[in-house]
């Protein structure tokens, strides 16, 4: 005995409200032809199903894929296949939330008002879920491979897309590119020696400092800031793209085999809302620029808000470097800078996490305002806004550590302060890229084991407890009285009962999830080569995990149906291009790798034949300027006068005025050059890609010319 969905509600007392708005609820049901069952626990439990009639009426309007291409009769049976039974909890979710009882309150507003508790769709029978169970939600099944077509009563929230899409961007994505972050760096591991000659002695601006105790990191920095950059960054540009091309194959194969491709998602909501009610009148499209200008000001007003939050892990990086400088401890004292960049990549953590939430409600709230027509209008609405967010959430930081810290502090004699007291924060002196590689990898590991862990955690605590607490109550046996059979509905409802709510954004935090991620591996992958390694690595676990949760920890997804990710391709072609910009930008403003080369062919030894007594090795020769003693004449900046000696400080400037140097207009012009020459470049090769990689596999357009000739 089979049963579409369980709706779940207390025990209330005879003549109460609640139980009857429950009755009136159910009495529309039952008016539709809907069978229910009631089973009394410490729960009331009604089991709903729906007739034949809703699904013949409903492939009749649609001459759906699913109607086997014969449209059947009222006297024959709909065959029971998974699409089918994927089409029933669809279909008979969507009347139980549009049935409206005569005070006009529909299932939401009921469960708002506790007259029920829970409505779920039951998983698939214990001989099904035991084989998926086995096969694909176990750890053991790491590294093997998904089966895809078994799983298919169980895609996340019944789109196969998402979980083809963490296949691809694990195997298509991520797996080549963290081959390629890690073989094309080491190639360039040796060592540039930490030291300068001796003879010169410089001194770090404004605190006297041996310039050997700081240059502890340039074996890390060479290995991310070398000749393999540009040309990792180059390949990960060009990858995005392919990626992308191979996506849109694979969902062309996924669309025919699931027959999707002329599926129309407006047809069939039309569809469902007929067979819900026959006098349903369609809703019109509606536009209004006043609303989409507050909306966009409201947006703009948010993006703001994130901004400053940059703003302020800034400051907070300002102050905690100055009091790590004035620490009791001498390691602390050392590595001030390292320290305020590790702390605030942690804190900025932590303003991900809290910051999701709220982008999340103001989101919702923005879309609410625009009152979209469809539920997938809706969805893309919401889809936009929440990434926008989420971007600047996570990206502002980055940004500024990429191409504004250490280049807007002033210099000596005219350093910029906060209010009036704290320096802005200068880049590690082996190099700004170190603290962009720092901050990255800290947020990197931080979200992939932290998230990853909570998000099995809460539910297998919550799964545990719930099932403690809900455990069946057992009857008293009187003398001589036989213990009556059990219902074998009954222990089927209560253990998926047991088991945890479906988040309603399940689904779609996943999608964000994997897009956030394949930012982290694109944008800013010059800069941190070992995220593609990380992101490869996370989604192995990622994809066992999801599984566990939905086999084991979750009560069944409501599936939907889709042909493609939506408005989740625009995202990702939008990052492609921004991968391009980013990695251009970080080569050419971020990295060494520019004044290395200007330094190697316009003023080295070798170029001008002319060898100098002083040479920085472990530094970009001459980017080091220096300032002479007793700082800045008329400012009263504190100088180096008790040493008498200059101190040093990377920049290109002249000792005297403080005026930029020759080389740094020969930098800036190589850098402008360089980052044009990229990006061009670039999106050239990318654009040939799109092109040679077709969209649409020939095996499957050749399927679709035989169907075509064969219905002719």
């Amino acid at each position: 005995e089979k049963w579409d969905f369980v709706l779940v509600s207390d025990i209330h007392e005879a003549g109460s409200e609640k139980e009857i708005k429950r009755k009136k609820f159910l009495d529309e049901l039952s008016k539709k032809g809907f069978t229910i069952k009631k089973i009394e626990d410490k729960k009331l439990f009604y089991g709903v199903r729906a007739p034949k009639q809703i699904f013949q009426q409903y492939q009749q309007l649609l001459r759906s894929p699913d109607s086997g291409r014969q449209t059947p009769d009222a006297h024959h049976d709909i065959p029971v296949t998974t699409s089918f039974s994927l089409l029933r909890i669809r279909l008979v979710n969507f009347i139980l939330q549009n049935t409206k009882t005569p005070e006009l309150e529909n299932l939401n507003n009921l469960m708002k008002k506790k007259v029920f508790e829970a409505t779920f769709p039951l998983h698939e029978e214990e001989e099904v879920r035991e084989f998926l169970t086995e096969k694909w939600a176990r750890w053991r099944d790491i590294f093997c491979r998904q089966p895809i077509e078994e799983i298919s009563p169980y895609p996340e929230g019944g789109d196969p897309h998402s979980t083809q899409l963490l296949l691809l961007i694990s195997q298509y994505e991520a797996a080549p590119a963290s081959a390629g972050g890690v073989l094309i760096h080491p190639l360039r591991l040796q060592p540039r020696a930490p030291t300068f000659q001796r003879e010169a002695s410089p001194q770090w601006c404004p605190h006297p400092c041996p310039i050997t105790l700081v240059l502890h990191l340039p074996q890390v920095t060479h290995m991310i800031d070398n000749e393999g950059t540009v040309v990792f960054a180059m390949f990960m540009a060009i990858w995005a793209t392919v990626f992308l091309e191979l996506w849109k194959r694979q969902r062309a194969t996924v669309v025919t085999n699931w027959d999707l491709y002329r599926w129309d998602e407006e047809e069939e909501e039309l569809a469902m809302e007929l067979i819900n009610n026959v006098q349903h009148e369609p809703r019109q499209y509606q536009h209004s620029y006043f609303r989409s200008t507050i909306i966009l000001f409201l947006v703009l007003v948010m993006i703001a808000v994130l901004i400053g939050i940059a703003h302020a892990l800034v400051i907070y990086r300002v102050v905690a470097t100055a009091l790590f400088t004035q620490s009791g401890s001498e390691f602390l004292r050392e590595q001030a800078n390292t320290m305020a960049v590790m702390t605030g990549a942690v804190l900025h953590y932590l303003t991900i996490v809290i910051m999701t939430k709220v982008n999340r409600r103001v989101a919702l709230y923005l879309c609410d305002l625009e009152k979209p027509r469809t539920f997938s209008q809706r969805e893309n609405n919401f889809t936009v806004k929440i990434f926008t967010f989420q971007f600047f959430t996570h990206f502002s930081s980055l940004i500024y550590i990429a191409f504004f810290l250490g280049r807007i502090n002033g210099h000596p004699g005219h350093y910029v302060r906060i209010a009036g007291k704290w320096r802005l924060e200068e880049c590690h002196p082996s190099g700004c890229i170190t603290d962009l590689f720092i901050q990255m990898a800290i947020i990197m590991l931080l979200k992939q084991t932290i998230s990853n862990v909570m998000e099995y955690l809460i539910p297998w605590i919550s799964y545990k407890l719930r099932k403690k607490q809900q455990r069946p109550k057992k009857r008293s046996m009187m003398l001589g009285e036989e213990e009556e059979a059990e219902d074998p509905c009954k222990r089927q409802w209560l253990s998926n009962y047991q088991l945890n709510k479906v988040n309603v954004f399940s689904l779609f935090n996943e999608f964000l999830e994997m897009v956030i991620q394949y930012s982290f591996t694109t944008i800013f992958v010059a800069a941190f080569p070992l995220a593609p390694l990380l992101a490869f690595c996370n989604n192995l676990f990622e994809i066992r995990l999801d599984a566990i949760k939905m086999m084991r920890l979750h009560r069944r997804m409501v599936p939907r149906k889709a042909n493609d990710i939506g408005i989740w391709l625009q995202v990702l072609e939008a990052i492609g291009i921004l991968a391009v910009i980013g990695n251009g930008l970080v080569i050419a403003i971020t990295s060494d790798f520019i004044p290395v080369q200007v330094y190697k062919y316009t003023y080295s030894p070798c170029a001008t034949e002319n060898s100098t007594g002083v040479e920085a090795r472990g530094q970009p020769p001459g980017l080091l300027s220096a300032s002479p003693p007793g700082g800045s004449r008329g400012t009263g900046e504190p100088g180096l006068a008790p040493t008498g000696l200059c101190c040093r400080y990377r920049d290109y400037r002249n000792a005297d005025d403080y005026s930029y140097t020759v080389q740094f207009w020969h930098i800036f012009a190589a850098r402008l050059a360089f980052l044009i020459l990229f990006e061009h470049v670039a999106l050239c090769v990318k654009l040939i890609a799109a092109w040679y990689v077709p969209d649409v596999p020939q095996r499957v357009k050749n399927e679709f010319l035989g169907r075509k000739h064969s219905n002719l």
